[in-house]
Parts: structure tokens; C-alpha cells; sequence
């Protein structure tokens, strides 16, 4: 007889086997439009119609955002569902109730009852699984589940949701080829969440942005709060061991335990979002929702934002992969080298990267440092770029290579064994390359 581990496999095979998986191979896996969703929906028994929701989007900071308003709902007590995508290690951490990712047997279960079916529907990876998880938030009764947008918005499979809040944190360039070319085609995208009387906050625009925004919120009825123009944070101090120290008007001293200078933004967008939240007639109180924020790796598994995973040497990883994520990570990284520069003057940078295949590397590798050492390297996934490719793109650019290596592992390992204790590594580029090496 097979035990659950063996089932749970083979749900996965199935999984990733049949269904067309974007993470994976990209563009053949796209699927843009709801009919399949609204026809899962209703094969379903209309699940997502079972619980409260809120909706965020944006082209960063959706994930930190969505996890760290999720963590300060379940600081008050509510059942709170947690739907992200894509996952670093385990394929169970995209569907989670109070941080505890859906059991196997769950999984096993929705597969199967998937495979028994009598349809046409044809979905793929994202639609079936998404599906998965509100099925599991509706039989279990949840108050309130918290759903990241998978890609854009108007067209992505979690918009067939009417929730108590939209959000949209921001907008930069990133899979232009299903989204458009310019941020203002992106915006549009993005805003297609925006639903009639339904409060929707906007964590960042500019002079392209904004008019899309208001102009969408008008269209629908939206009642839109722009988080940029009346800031909820009014402090963001770097904290000498690791995060920031912050403070609020709405919730008084707080610590945030996410590294990245780029949560600056999302921080305050939480904040706005929360505030707005309280207007709905959610119960918040501002010690809870500071535990929340300070509890939110513990309380949801976040994982992969300017993670330290080695004091000495320094060692971060970080799943920023798109042009503005990667900009604010140079920075920051500038900014730690000169302070261990300031200590030893021969503290160098070691830089294990790789990207996916269909990224437009052209526009990213002039922001990379040029006083570092590169070791090139390829995800196990079908989508990644082949290293040797990476490598030429990146001599091209005046990079400094140590090497080409099949797996991010080996290129990590080479990179610890060169490193000296006062020097800094950091692992990225993609997603996917953070994910392998957090699963080695």
C-alpha cells in the first residue's frame, strides 16, 4: 500500500508533468484570460466566494508586502490564508493557513478529485493550483485570506476574486512581453484589479503611473489611497545588528527584520494598506500589528529577502530579478562594502548569479558592480540561462569572471572557499537561483 509520501510524489509529477508551469519553461506556459479559472471556480463549488480576501499586485514587493500583512492579521487571531507564488524550496510553501503550509495529504486530495473529473477546462499549473488553495481556505473556514497576484493583474488567474482591499505596491519594468512595453501599459495591467467601491491602495507612482491609476479607479469606482503621498512612516533607521528600526504615527516603534533597503516602500504600503483596513471595520490594534511586522519570518516562513545566511563572510541571498530589484540591491551592496572597506581595505565581493532565459540581461548586467568577482551559474530549471551564455554576456560587460558551474551549489561553494572572512557574497539574479541554493 502507498504511504502519503509516495502519493504526495506522485501528485507532484503530475503537477508539474501535465500542466504547463511558467517558473519552468515560461512563455509556452502562459495563459492569459479567466475562462478557465471561472470554469475551475465553478467545478469547484465557487470556493473563493467562502472567505474574505484582500488583493495585492505590483512588480515588486507584492511577496513581502502579502506575507507581512498576513503575519499581522494572524497577530490578531484571525484565520488567515496565505497565497504566494512562486515557491523557494517546497512547492507547499505557496498555500498556507497561520504560516503552516497545506498538509500532502490535501495535496493528494485536490489532485486526485482533479484527475477524477469529467472536463475540459485545460488549466494551467497556476490556475490548478490556485484553485487548490482556495478550496482548502474555504473548508477550512478561513477569515480572511491574503492573495498575491501571480503576473499583472487584469488577466491573471486570483482577479476572479472580490476582496474587502486591492493593493498595487508598485510598477517597474518585468515580463514585458505579456504586459507591455512601457510602465504606463504595465500600470494598466496591474489596475485591473481596481473593483467598484472597493478601497485600493497604491504604494509608489510617478508622472507615467499615476494617471493610469486614478483614471482606472474612476472607470470602476475604485476609492483609491496613494501611500507615497501621505507617508505612514515617518522613521527607517538601519539597525546596527540586521533590519530597521522603525517608527509610525499609527503604530509608534517598531522593528522590521527584513533586511533590504527596498522594504523601505513596503513598509510603508503595509502600513497604509492596515490603516486602511481599520476604515473597513477590520479590528487592528497597533501592538499587535507591530508584532505582527516584527514577527513575520517566524509567522509565515518568509524566505529569500536579503537573507543573511552566513555572518562570516557575509553571506546574502536575495530573489530581486528585474531591473529596479536589482538596482536597489547594488546599492545596498555598495553601501555594506564601503563599511567593510572602513574596517579592512582588501574586503572584496564575490557575486554568484544567474538568470532565466527570456530575462533581458542587456538592460541588468551594466547594474551589477565592477569591482567584484563573478561566478556564473544556471537554476535547475528548463528556463534558466546557460551559463556559458551568461558568462559571454557578462565579459562583454567588463565583468570579472571566477568561473562557469553547472549548479548553484558549486558556484556558491567556489565562492565560500575564495571569500575571506571579511568579504561579502551574495547569491541571485533569480529567483530560482536562490531557490537552489536554499535547497542545497
Amino acid at each position: 500500500m502507498e504511504n502519503i509520501e509516495d502519493k504526495y510524489k506522485e501528485s507532484l509529477d503530475f503537477l508539474y508533468s501535465q500542466l504547463p508551469m511558467f517558473s519552468r519553461v515560461g512563455a509556452a506556459a502562459y495563459k492569459p484570460g479567466l475562462e478557465r479559472t471561472i470554469a475551475l471556480d465553478n467545478l469547484f463549488g465557487n470556493p473563493h466566494r467562502k472567505f474574505r480576501s484582500i488583493h495585492i499586485a505590483g512588480t515588486n514587493g507584492k511577496g513581502s508586502t502579502s506575507h507581512m500583512l498576513a503575519s499581522v492579521l494572524q497577530e490578531h487571531g484571525y484565520k488567515t490564508a496565505l497565497y504566494t507564488s512562486p515557491h523557494l524550496v517546497d512547492f507547499r510553501e505557496r498555500i498556507r493557513i497561520n504560516g503552516k503550509m497545506i498538509p500532502k495529504e490535501k495535496v493528494v486530495d485536490f489532485t486526485h478529485r482533479w484527475q477524477e473529473s469529467d472536463n475540459d477546462i485545460s488549466p494551467s499549473f497556476f490556475e490548478l493550483t490556485m484553485m487548490m488553495a482556495f478550496d482548502w481556505f474555504a473548508a477550512e473556514n478561513v477569515d480572511i485570506a491574503v492573495i498575491e497576484v501571480g503576473m499583472g493583474g487584469r488577466l491573471d488567474s486570483t482577479n476572479i476574486i472580490t476582496p474587502v482591499l486591492t493593493a498595487i505596491t508598485n510598477i517597474s519594468f518585468d515580463h514585458m512581453q505579456f504586459l507591455g512595453d512601457t510602465l504606463a501599459k504595465i500600470a494598466m495591467e496591474k489596475a485591473g484589479i481596481m473593483k467598484s467601491g472597493i478601497p485600493c491602495v497604491i504604494g509608489e507612482a510617478d508622472e507615467e503611473t499615476e494617471p493610469v491609476f486614478l483614471n482606472r479607479a474612476n472607470e470602476v469606482g475604485a476609492i483609491l489611497t496613494e501611500a507615497y503621498s501621505h507617508p505612514l512612516l515617518s522613521s527607517f533607521r538601519e539597525d546596527p545588528e540586521w533590519g530597521w528600526e522603525c517608527e509610525s504615527p499609527l503604530i509608534g516603534k517598531f522593528h522590521l527584520p527584513l533586511a533590504g533597503e527596498y522594504q523601505q516602500k513596503n513598509i510603508n504600503t503595509l502600513l497604509t494598506i492596515v490603516s486602511t483596513l481599520m476604515e473597513t471595520g477590520i479590528k487592528l490594534i497597533p501592538a499587535k500589528i507591530a508584532n505582527g511586522i516584527e514577527n513575520v519570518i517566524d509567522n509565515t516562513g518568509l524566505a529569500g529577502r536579503w537573507m543573511r545566511v552566513s555572518k562570516t563572510p557575509l553571506t546574502i541571498c536575495d530573489t530581486g530579478h528585474n531591473e529596479a530589484g536589482l538596482n536597489y540591491n547594488m546599492h545596498q551592496l555598495e553601501r555594506l562594502l564601503d563599511k567593510k572597506h572602513a574596517i579592512n581595505p582588501d574586503s572584496r565581493l564575490h557575486m554568484v548569479i544567474g538568470f532565466v532565459s527570456d530575462k533581458d540581461v542587456d538592460h541588468i548586467l551594466p547594474l551589477l558592480p565592477r569591482d567584484a568577482t563573478y561566478y556564473i551559474t544556471q537554476a535547475s530549471i528548463p528556463r534558466a540561462m546557460q551559463a556559458n551564455i551568461l558568462a559571454e554576456k557578462c565579459k562583454t560587460n567588463g565583468l570579472r569572471i571566477s568561473g562557469t558551474y553547472d549548479t548553484v551549489k558549486s558556484a556558491a561553494t567556489a565562492a565560500t572557499a575564495a571569500a575571506n572572512p571579511s568579504d561579502i557574497i551574495y547569491i541571485g539574479g533569480s529567483t530560482f537561483i536562490v531557490a537552489d541554493f536554499l535547497n542545497t
